[in-house]
């Protein structure tokens, strides 16, 4: 099972950041955050400081509904990146994800790139497997040994199916994903482990998927969309071959949107936990994300970009999020995330949803 070059994770995260893989749908019938405004309130009647934007998130109280969203997984330096953002989502106390282990599964030194409970003690980690591998010799055990590397609070299996189609050699036989990902997750709650989310990578999960992985048993899901990163526009453009950088071109506003995903997985799942992300660039959206239904709005390439500057500067972006989110909270006169849930004035386009 071998690894890809770091030189093309490294082409990889270049292209991620640069601005020019970031997508949206052209369609005029598509619903996107920026369709959504708030029904603002001129007497909120309520005390900013002391509107509270925490929640219980998989059994411990984070700050906000935000996280960190898993970015970097083969490439060797992130190692240092994992740990610096780990360490500033646990100063401001909220979720980190990291990227795939499938490296550090195969090559056991390379663990200490992702382990970074000793600068995370408290806040919920989500180790990262991706669901193909659970058909290409990876079973149950192995993504217990992700979760246990990391001493994590929840396992994302990740889906990307058109990424590996853009991507050249990618793995392209999905025959039998669903059954693998039930496995794990009949194996995990026999051994009443962590919960398993099953995490898209940008093109939406639409809510017949979402019913299906329901009855395979999953826990959670993190239905990020189109709205960010375009991960078919990332493999086009670091492609070798003219077939491979057409395709990425073709498909880069492949899928739902983000807002669409969140209306999709919540057709189907009423109560489970729900992250949301795909183009999450401010408090505002982490909050018209949970106004729509998520629980937790995730944002990757943000930080990403905020951690070049070091570890100060990620903190920083991260508490400007949560103060928009509590602005906005304060903007529609919710004392807190339960009463914004219950009534948050969102207004959405009539004629799309």
């Amino acid at each position: 099972m071998a690894t890809r070059k770091l030189s093309d994770k490294l082409r990889h995260i270049d292209a991620a950041l640069d601005g020019k893989s970031e997508v949206s749908t052209a369609s005029p019938s598509a619903l996107h955050l920026s369709d959504l405004r708030f029904l603002p309130m001129t007497l909120p009647e309520v005390d900013l400081d002391a509107v509270d934007t925490s929640l219980v998130f998989l059994g411990k109280t984070i700050s906000a509904p935000v996280m960190v969203s898993p970015m970097t997984g083969g490439l060797k330096q992130a190692g240092d990146l994992n740990r610096m953002m780990a360490a500033a989502a646990e100063v401001v106390g909220i979720p980190f994800g990291v990227g795939s282990q499938r490296v550090a599964l195969e090559v056991p030194d390379r663990a200490k790139d992702f382990q970074v409970r000793d600068v995370a003690p408290t806040i919920p980690l989500f180790a990262n497997l991706g669901a193909i591998q659970l058909v290409k010799g990876y079973g149950p055990d192995d993504a217990w040994r992700a979760v246990e590397m990391i001493e994590a609070d929840a396992l994302y299996l990740h889906l990307n199916a058109m990424q590996e189609v853009v991507q050249e050699g990618g793995d392209t036989n999905w025959t039998g994903v669903l059954q693998a990902i039930e496995k794990v997750c009949t194996e995990f709650s026999a051994r009443k482990g962590c919960p398993v989310f099953v995490r898209e990578v940008g093109f939406g999960i639409a809510a017949d998927e979402a019913r299906r992985l329901l009855d395979a048993g999953v826990d959670g899901f993190d239905c990020a969309g189109v709205g960010g990163t375009s991960w078919t526009l990332v493999e086009g453009r670091v492609a070798e071959g003219r077939q491979a950088q057409t395709l990425g071109q073709t498909f880069s506003a492949w899928g739902l949107t983000t807002a669409e995903s969140i209306l999709e997985v919540r057709r189907a799942a009423t109560d489970l936990p729900l992250v949301s992300s795909g183009g999450i660039r401010t408090g505002l959206d982490v909050a018209k994300c949970v106004a729509l239904g998520a629980t937790v709005a995730g944002m990757a390439s943000p930080v990403l970009r905020a951690a070049t500057e070091g570890e100060d500067a990620v903190v920083a972006f991260l508490r400007t999020v949560i103060a928009e989110i509590r602005a906005t909270l304060f903007g529609v006169g919710a004392p807190d995330l339960s009463a914004f849930q219950k009534n948050s004035r969102l207004m959405r386009p009539e004629r799309r949803h």
